[in-house]
């Protein structure tokens, strides 16, 4: 062998070439796409936890085969014979690259669980247990979901009813719950409905804000909330015990996800378990943070995510996140007039389940209209009100195509 032909081989071999075959474009977009994740997670820090992990995941994932073969196999979890027959575990562990390996706490719902049990024991049920308009906040931006199951369900049956459901999902903002009900329903499209629902979760700062300037007027936006009744302890331990009976009771397909919110709550709240509490908010929940953004990004590949009916389930994704948020407006700004002025509307748009981000982008919005309207506290309530409000839509539509 001469070295023009080592020279050859070892170009043919590399990655390089393989971006000049048939379908390579489409890597070339999905790169992009992950260039541009990472420059909004480190420059512009939406979200950075979230995107960063998905951005890099989606790199990884996107290089020529070869590359990418090593750290992840889609056909392993979405190929017609792991729909048909099941994932073989059994040679994921065996044979599986490091990203097929962590992927396994996705498809087997074990990761939004534990997110979940980390969420709630950051969580302070307070605001919306001292005030009771948040519930009505937080279902109302749930109409999101429904709307879109609609919309999916009426597209010439381009989606089953399970497929129509688990898009719907992408509406509430809520990733973990997103997978559970995914993997579930469809699992086949477990891939971009994952993808969307945490890409649309961490571009809440730059997706929501121009829906609260055009629905809201500058007075409302100024409006500043008194602060509510001081809810006791007592009412703080019973809440998520009540909650887990009375909805696992009600709906016992979403025991899983809703009992590990509320069991977070519960170390929290009721002051003996510090270190169990602080170990779910900090060090679990980096973890799993950390698997589940990577392994959420790797799924993203250009051979199966560049298709007409994965594009549409991130349009219908988007669309469906835009109307929760203009729902949650809307109910906001008749509360606004129910209660003579007193809620002010852009906390509606944190009834999305996004925790804490969409009142955080709700706190962002109404000093910009006045300086000393500090909104971050009030829009927890709807806030948190929105993830159980989410997890039980999930419960409904399990129950429903179950």
């Amino acid at each position: 062998m001469n070295i023009g032909e080592i020279i050859k081989n070892l170009w043919e071999g590399s990655g390089y070439y393989l971006f000049g075959a048939d379908q390579g474009w489409k890597s070339i977009i999905m790169i992009i796409v992950a260039f541009f994740f990472l420059y909004l997670g480190i420059k512009k820090k939406f979200e950075p936890l979230l995107l960063v992990g998905i951005a890099f995941g989606m790199l990884l994932t996107n290089l020529p085969a070869g590359v990418s073969d090593a750290l992840f196999h889609p056909d392993w979890w979405t190929g017609p014979d792991a729909v048909q027959n099941g994932v073989d575990y059994l040679n994921v562990l065996q044979h599986g690259g490091l990203l097929d390996i962590l992927y396994i706490g996705v498809k087997t719902g074990v990761y939004p669980c534990l997110i979940f049990m980390g969420v709630g024991a950051m969580t302070d049920f307070g605001p919306m247990l001292s005030r009771p308009s948040s519930l009505i906040l937080g279902a109302a931006a749930q109409m999101g979901i429904y709307l879109v199951f609609i919309l999916a369900s009426c597209m010439g049956g381009l989606y089953t009813g399970g497929e129509a459901a688990s898009i719907s999902i992408i509406a509430g903002a809520d990733g973990p719950t997103a997978i559970f009900l995914t993997k579930q329903l469809a699992p086949q499209i477990l891939a971009p409905i994952a993808v969307a629902a945490y890409s649309y979760m961490a571009l809440i700062p730059l997706l929501q804000p121009p829906f609260m300037k055009l629905l809201t007027t500058k007075k409302e936006r100024m409006t500043i909330m008194q602060s509510s009744r001081k809810v006791s302890k007592k009412e703080k331990i019973i809440f998520p015990i009540l909650v887990t009976v009375v909805v696992c009771l009600l709906l016992p397909s979403v025991a899983p996800l809703l009992g590990s919110l509320m069991f977070g709550n519960l170390l929290k709240e009721c002051g003996v378990t510090e270190r169990l509490s602080d170990t779910a908010q900090n060090a679990l929940m980096n973890i799993v943070t950390l698997f589940l953004g990577i392994s959420v990004g790797a799924t993203a590949v250009a051979a199966t995510f560049l298709t007409t009916k994965t594009l549409v389930i991130v349009v219908l994704g988007l669309a469906g996140f835009v109307l929760a948020t203009i729902s949650g407006l809307l109910i906001g700004k008749i509360l606004y007039v129910v209660s003579k002025g007193k809620i002010n509307p852009l906390i509606g748009s944190a009834g999305v389940s996004a925790v804490p981000m969409a009142a955080r982008v709700s706190n962002t919005v109404g000093l910009k209209s006045n300086n000393s309207n500090y909104l971050l506290m009030h829009a927890m309530g709807p806030n948190v009100a929105g993830v159980i409000g989410s997890a039980v839509a999930a419960g409904f539509l399990l129950a429903v195509f179950g």
